[in-house]
């Protein structure tokens, strides 16, 4: 297996492990979104703690890496508590999907913060991905799901922020467990005073759900690194997309939810988008063009 093939699998795998996270947030019933997300960060925060232990790899930051380190897992905690709110209170591949528009954020965040250059293809797939989340959401007055889905829509716009200072940390050479365990640590104690004073009793098929939930997110945050340390992210990103179908299927056989056909002309809009943008960056159609000229 190429690397390239096994950074595929890893990123579906990562894709999955998130739906499941999401699956078992939802199936954790009628509890406040910050207190699902302790459990969830905490048992990231552990798994991330013994590879620390094992490898004792040396951690070196300076100044600059340290406030990267603040903004990810700043925004990355607040991105956390909208997808979960959004996964209470949404379809659940509605929620997803609109947590997946994280890499067209991830691109604007990163003209912001990196400096990074656009050109009309990238300004056109981000207008062309908005249309789609349009059809998602579907802001009427008569949407009852109006609020729920623009707080699932701020939860990628502020994962697109974390995920552009986790680019800007890995460029700068920290490690990727000790990015996962200080975001999870960050959000661990950001979340306990609420949890101190507002906890609501779990039963123990909650505990229980919980702690899959936390099992899935480590998972997911572990497959999605070691993805992009066999391959690069324009080869591979589009696959993290394969989230969108697992929501749907999963939804549909636990839950029976069947989303609308906007929804699905949404899904096609912004899954078309990425594979677009995919095939763009590999040089696809500056191939097709050749060949077609010859």
């Amino acid at each position: 297996m190429s690397q390239r093939h096994k950074g595929i699998l890893c990123i579906i795998l990562s894709s999955f492990s998130f739906v499941l996270m999401n699956l078992f947030v939802r199936l954790s019933g009628d509890l406040p979104s910050i207190q699902k997300s302790f459990f969830r960060n905490l048992i990231a925060m552990l798994f991330a703690l013994a590879i620390l232990l094992k490898e004792k790899p040396a951690v070196s930051l300076d100044g600059q890496s340290k406030r990267y380190l603040i903004y990810r897992s700043l925004f990355g905690t607040i991105g956390i508590l909208c997808n979960f709110y959004a996964v209470d209170h949404l379809v659940l591949s509605d929620a997803s999907l609109l947590n997946k528009m994280s890499p067209f954020f991830a691109i604007l965040f990163g003209i912001l913060i990196l400096k990074e250059k656009i050109n009309l293809f990238h300004l056109s797939s981000i207008v062309t991905a908005f249309v789609g989340v349009l059809f998602v959401v579907k802001p009427t007055g008569l949407n009852m799901d109006l609020f729920p889905a623009f707080i699932g829509l701020l939860g990628g716009v502020c994962a697109g922020a974390a995920y552009t200072f986790v680019r800007a940390l890995g460029q700068r050479g920290v490690q990727g467990p000790f990015i996962v365990f200080f975001f999870s640590a960050f959000s661990c104690v950001v979340t306990l005073p609420y949890l101190l004073f507002q906890y609501q009793p779990m039963d123990s098929r909650q505990v229980l759900t919980l702690l899959f939930a936390g099992l899935a997110a480590a998972g997911g945050q572990f497959g999605i690194t070691a993805a992009y340390c066999y391959a690069p992210a324009r080869e591979i990103s589009v696959f993290d997309y394969s989230q969108i179908p697992f929501s749907a299927l999963l939804g549909y056989l636990i839950w029976g939810q069947v989303p609308d056909m906007y929804s699905w002309l949404g899904y096609f809009i912004i899954c078309s988008t990425a594979v677009t943008v995919f095939l763009y960056t590999n040089g696809y159609f500056h191939r097709k063009k050749e060949s077609l000229s010859k």
